[in-house]
């Protein structure tokens, strides 16, 4: 269950969660974490098409994890709040369809690493971006050191880490850390232009992408040839696919795709 800390809203085959802490700059907790764990299990079945994740309010996407929650944690305690990060990461990389971040301000720390989970990063201009974890004795825990290396380079992410320099979503851009920049008021509006044209298109064509691309992660080009060609050949005999191909053959509009 969630409460109106984690808001959720359905419509056309888009979904939209915020983050809806304000009062601590949508810090994410282990209740927090826990909470949005559930609800991605409670939309899975759904006929979701694409999912926006933000942050509630007009200053922070998610200012990083609660550090009043972590102080007095032991050893045994950080780990397990770790695992229940990464797990929630991971659930938000595999989920069966594209997941954009909305980033609305700060995305801090664990904020960041909720970005890196997502499939497309946005920005407003007024974003801003730090892995601060060493200068609080700690290190990032919920996946953000693969992924950012993965994202932006080692070099980059090595500097991001070890610094713990925050910078502004102009710079975050030509490293490929977000793929655009909007006005903070055209951010979801831009969010959602975005989401529906994911969802105007066939949808086991975008899940069967999006699954290869994850699966392909580290694996050698042969291995990886391989998931593609099975995944290819899957999408042929689906009724998406015989439409969409015999209306372009007949010079016509498809019907609209039933995944």
């Amino acid at each position: 269950m969630h409460d109106e800390s984690l808001l959720y809203q359905f419509k056309d085959g888009i979904g939209v969660i915020t983050i809806n802490r304000l009062k601590v700059m949508n810090a994410i907790d282990y209740k927090s974490i826990t909470m949005l764990s559930s609800l991605l299990d409670e939309i899975t079945d759904t006929n979701i098409r694409c999912l926006i994740i933000t942050g509630a309010g007009e200053k922070s996407f998610v200012a990083g994890a609660d550090i009043k929650e972590m102080k007095d944690m032991n050893r045994s305690q950080g780990e397990n709040l770790s695992r229940a990060g990464n797990g929630v990461m991971r659930k938000i990389e595999l989920f069966q369809v594209p997941v954009i971040a909305a980033i609305n301000g700060y995305a801090l720390g664990g904020g960041l690493e909720l970005a890196l989970a997502c499939d497309i990063r946005i920005a407003s201009q007024n974003a801003s971006f730090a892995m601060p974890e060493s200068t609080f004795g700690i290190i990032p825990g919920y996946g953000g050191i693969q992924r950012l290396s993965r994202i932006i380079g080692q070099g980059r992410a090595r500097e991001m880490i070890f610094t713990t320099r925050r910078f502004g979503a102009e710079e975050a851009l030509p490293w490929g850390l977000v793929n655009a920049v909007y006005p903070l008021a055209e951010l979801m509006p831009s969010a959602m232009d975005l989401a529906g044209r994911i969802a105007s298109n066939a949808p086991i064509a975008i899940m069967s992408a999006k699954k290869i691309m994850n699966e392909s992660v580290g694996l050698e080009l042969s291995a990886a040839d391989q998931l593609e060609r099975e995944a290819f050949g899957n999408c042929f005999g689906t009724w998406d696919q015989r439409e969409a191909m015999q209306a372009f053959v007949e010079k016509r509009k498809h019907g609209a795709f039933r995944g």
